[in-house]
């Protein structure tokens, strides 16, 4: 590690001050800490958002589970009201990483950091999330713009996640068995309006399969994704899986998401 400055601000209007003001934001550090020590980044300050108690909790808003950024994965995947109304997401929160990350990593600092292989952002994005921030609210499709990218602004921080409620929802992931990433994780959630489908790991980002929701809006049963051709050619290839493989991991973690939903 190298020197750097460190500040612990108590409100969320010293926050941002001090992350406009050049700071690097400090949430659960699961991914900072250790590009930090590989010197893969070097911010010169760093911002413990850690102390900030009003970004942080879950509780009903009316139609929607609202989750502050600063919640770790633990809580999530505790949390009685999102097992009652989300259980996918309770699953998918206490499937990431081990112990001791689910014990420090937070939601507003995983998509954030937007990894492409993350589960949270396919969570935001099968739900129609919105991601509000200390400057507006922003669409979870509109939030998510690629390979660690993200409409987030220079000083602008997440302050919580609303997710609307579905009518069934499920959460299915193919593990990399060293990291605990996904490489393939698929979040299927069907509202009144249809089902989207959002698939993790597969590609440099987030994204909806279009033929998967088509089918699963019509038949929502395993046996419908039979009938979808995964399209390899834009899927990611690397010494884990090649893009051929991932496809057909697709298709099988969509069945099992389904699966999920139903039971």
């Amino acid at each position: 590690m190298y020197r750097f400055d460190y500040e612990k601000p108590t409100s969320l209007e010293a926050a941002c001050a001090a992350v406009a003001a050049g700071g690097h934001a400090l949430a659960g550090g699961q991914t900072l800490l250790a590009s930090m020590k590989q010197r893969l980044m070097q911010p010169e300050k760093l911002i413990d958002l850690s102390s900030l108690k009003d970004i942080q909790g879950i509780c009903m808003d009316k139609d929607a589970l609202v989750i502050g950024a600063m919640t770790r994965h633990q809580a999530v995947a505790a949390n009685a009201e999102v097992i009652e109304h989300i259980a996918a997401l309770a699953r998918l929160a206490g499937g990431i990483g081990d112990k001791q990350v689910r014990a420090m990593g937070t939601l507003g600092g995983s998509i954030s950091n937007n990894d492409p292989a993350a589960c949270y952002p396919s969570a935001l994005v099968a739900l129609n999330a919105t991601v509000q921030t200390t400057k507006r609210s922003i669409a979870a499709d509109d939030f998510f713009l690629g390979l660690y990218a993200t409409a987030l602004e220079p000083g602008e921080l997440v302050k919580a996640v609303s997710f609307p409620i579905p009518d069934a929802s499920g959460y299915a992931k193919f593990k990399q068995a060293a990291s605990r990433y996904a490489l393939v994780g698929v979040f299927v959630a069907r509202f009144a309006s249809g089902v989207r489908v959002a698939i993790t790991g597969a590609g440099n980002g987030v994204f909806r399969h279009a033929g998967l929701e088509a089918a699963l809006t019509k038949d929502f049963s395993a046996k419908a994704v039979e009938s979808v051709a995964i399209d390899a050619s834009e899927l990611n290839g690397d010494i884990h899986a090649s893009a051929d493989y991932r496809a057909a991991l697709i298709a099988v973690q969509t069945q099992r998401a389904v699966e999920q939903a139903l039971a």
